[in-house]
């Protein structure tokens, strides 16, 4: 199903889920949630160069390149972290580099992640963003090369 659907199309289904909570209390608990579903990373990702800078929890992203699309994988060892890196790869993983690197990921702000996160938070979610949108220019970059 979400190789057929937009990244904007995931955004939208992810502030509507969040549109159904009343409190922030109740949004935390969904993103952990959503972090406890994360499948588990294999070890061989869990590697200094997969580890995100800028993050004051560690988080290890891999990344992996098939059939023209960019696949993300995971870990972290903050709960809260590991949500909000399984929502960004519900957004981007599975996407062509182009459309990851054009990715607005407005979802974040929609939901006011932004502004209820301590900044220490929200540093490091923008980290994980850049590393993503750096797979996927690397990806690109090197298909390019490839292709001549």
């Amino acid at each position: 199903m979400q190789e057929k659907t937009t990244i904007e199309e995931i955004e939208q289904e992810i502030v509507e889920e969040f549109s159904l909570f009343d409190s922030w209390d109740d949004k935390y608990e969904y993103i952990i949630d959503l972090g406890k579903k994360l499948p588990l990373l294999e070890d061989r990702y869990k590697v200094d160069e997969n580890k995100v800078r800028g993050c004051q929890s560690t988080v290890w992203l891999g990344a992996e390149f098939r059939d023209g699309k960019v696949f993300f994988k995971a870990d972290s060892d903050a709960v809260i972290v590991k949500g909000l890196i399984s929502m960004l790869i519900r957004v981007l993983s599975g996407q062509t580099p182009d459309a990851i690197i054009a990715a607005k990921l407005d979802f974040i702000n929609q939901i006011g992640m932004t502004s209820h996160l301590a900044q220490t938070r929200s540093n490091g979610l923008l980290a994980m963003v850049k590393q993503m949108k750096n797979y996927a220019l690397a990806y690109k970059v090197k298909e390019a090369a490839e292709k001549n």
